[in-house]
């Protein structure tokens, strides 16, 4: 029987994407909320998960340098070009 814990994939960070991060923390999450908690793995499940929310940090990061970087442009292209 496989468990919904065993489908997550640990990817190296740089191959997955924010929405699958934020799918596989959820994963984690309800795991390590359940009442079944396999010791064995909490250590495991936990770093998987601080390696995760650091990804979606970074990528949060990135996003908001992009989108600062597209509004000064709009903001130049809207300055009268120089004499």
């Amino acid at each position: 029987m496989t468990n919904e814990a065993d489908q997550t994939n640990d990817e190296p960070n740089e191959q997955i994407g924010y929405a699958d991060a934020l799918s596989e923390l959820d994963v984690i999450l309800r795991e390590l909320d359940g009442s079944d908690v396999d010791v064995d793995r909490l250590a495991d499940r936990v770093a998987r998960a601080a390696d995760l929310i650091a990804l979606c940090r970074d990528r949060i990061g990135n996003a908001r340098l992009r989108i600062d970087e597209v509004i000064a442009d709009l903001d130049g292209a809207d300055d009268p070009p120089p004499a």
